[in-house]
């Protein structure tokens, strides 16, 4: 998943940089197009693959504010 990741936002930044090429010298309309749906790809596909990598086999629990965990905040601060 990590390679595909990897090869995925290469890709992108590629398919963005031709489309800013494409917008500045040869046609601007297919350009914006380009660069379009290279924003749409980042945004619906990369995205939540992303997030899906990184949150996977975390526990959720770990990272919000409840009691349990102010509990835990405040006896490190005493120590």
């Amino acid at each position: 998943m990590r390679n595909f990741l990897w090869l995925l936002f290469i890709s992108i930044l590629i398919s963005l940089a031709s489309g800013i090429y494409f917008k500045n010298s040869v046609d601007a309309i297919i350009g914006e197009r380009i660069i379009g749906f290279t924003v749409l790809t980042g945004a619906f596909i990369y995205l939540p693959l992303f997030l899906y990598h990184r949150w996977k086999d975390k526990r959720l629990q770990d990272y919000t504010l409840s009691e349990e965990n102010l509990k835990k905040m405040k006896e490190r601060n005493f120590k």
